[in-house]
């Protein structure tokens, strides 16, 4: 049960920020919906097998040796198409550039493209123009962002453009952005102006805190640094990577739910959530802070840190993978507004959608490990879902619904999803 220290904001906020809050709330949620007290879901186990036979379903297609799936990161997006664009980026760092220096220009791309990967709704795209393929949705997203970076958009000097200066991106106009991502009258892109508005409060928030993020070099990447002084015999835990991202972006998020006036960024409430405390109600998930977890995993390891217990992270609350357990039968709306309109990320339904996705998601991978006869260490949950849980659910939105859009509609401001 919850502990009576969350009586104090520090603490309050401190635990919110935690994988280990994220699970326990899901679960609360997961008992009402099993007791059947949720107005608006119920848990079918037929339909859970059926989103563990489809994950399985597309591991073995992409993977003779489902060890050789790589982590759920960023990084898969910018190899759209079977091409590993970061490779050929990284040819054209300047000469002689350190690892470390290599380690803080991929934290500086896979932080501001990570910040940038909200839901783009079901009408943009984008081309690139090199090989002029199409791409829709966090593929188009990934590479918009990607070629921003290898343009120079957010760095400051025009013979070193593989980098995001804390400046530039304080003062990014709209006008710029919109162009990276081709949005035009014919091709919206959802939440814009929220997009915008992060990344400007990310250079902010780099630049008011010099400290961490460098006083005459500031940029995202330097957080590498931060990390780094906390590695032991060459490990870092993964949770202590998640709460260096919270407690160094918190000012980046919008304002909603707060504690002492600290923002708690990806968190909501939901009424079935009871306790004694500042945490009464309150419902986390973190979700694009744990993407940028997995993200920073593979930057680490190239410099030789080890990220350990990946599996102390949930699987991500967004629509392909709670997508998945709609499509699947595993969740069963119990009204049909629930896929008739448009919802707003903090109404009821959502959160509850969401925090059902976490505990399944879990399920999910434990059964796909017992089907295949690996363990978690073999198969970290960053892995079901990269081979995975996410695609599954792509699918089957695309079987369902033209456009493969998700079960349920979002209202996203570019922040959440």
């Amino acid at each position: 049960m919850i502990s009576r220290s969350l009586t104090t904001p520090a603490d309050a906020i401190a635990w919110l920020r935690t994988p280990q809050a994220i699970r326990e709330r899901a679960k609360l949620i997961g008992r009402l919906v099993e007791n059947g007290e949720s107005r608006w879901f119920a848990i079918d186990q037929d339909g859970l097998e059926a989103a563990v036979q489809a994950t399985l379903d597309v591991v073995r297609e992409r993977f003779a040796d489902p060890q050789a799936v790589p982590y759920h990161a960023r990084w898969r997006h910018f190899e759209a198409g079977g091409r590993n664009r970061w490779h050929g980026l990284a040819a054209l760092l300047p000469s002689g550039l350190a690892l470390e220096e290599r380690a803080r220009r991929r934290f500086d791309l896979a932080i501001v493209s990570v910040l940038l990967d909200a839901g783009s709704g079901p009408d943009w795209r984008y081309r690139e123009a090199a090989t002029g393929e199409v791409y829709a949705r966090s593929e188009g997203l990934a590479l918009a962002s990607l070629h921003m970076f290898a343009a120079g958009a957010f760095s400051r000097d025009p013979t070193d453009p593989l980098r995001a200066d804390a400046d530039v991106l304080a003062r990014i106009e709209g006008p710029v952005l919109a162009a990276g991502f081709q949005v035009a009258a014919h091709n919206p892109l959802v939440g814009l102006d929220g997009r915008i508005g992060l990344l400007r409060r990310l250079g902010e928030t780099v630049l008011a805190r010099p400290g961490l993020f460098g006083a005459h070099d500031a940029r995202p990447g330097h957080l590498f640094d931060h990390l780094v002084a906390q590695v032991s015999g060459r490990t870092l835990p993964a949770a202590a990577v998640l709460q260096a991202l919270l407690e160094a972006f918190t000012p980046i998020w919008p304002s909603r739910l707060s504690i002492a006036g600290e923002p708690l960024g990806d968190v909501w409430r939901h009424p079935a959530i009871r306790t004694r405390d500042l945490t009464d109600g309150l419902v986390p998930f973190h979700k694009l802070s744990q993407w940028l977890t997995y993200s920073l995993v593979e930057p680490l390891e190239e410099v030789g840190i080890s990220v350990t217990n990946l599996d102390a992270l949930t699987g991500l609350p967004e629509y392909r993978n709670g997508g998945l357990f709609i499509d699947s039968g595993a969740l069963r709306p119990k009204r049909r507004e629930i896929l008739d309109r448009a919802w707003t990320p903090g109404e009821e339904v959502i959160v509850e959608w969401r925090a059902l996705t976490v505990l399944l998601l879990d399920q999910v991978a434990q059964h796909v490990r017992a089907h295949l006869g690996l363990d978690a260490g073999a198969l970290p949950l960053a892995k079901v879902l990269e081979g995975g849980t996410w695609l599954a659910g792509r699918r089957l939105a695309a079987q369902r619904r033209p456009g493969g859009t998700p079960p349920i509609a979002i209202e996203s401001d570019g922040t959440v999803f």
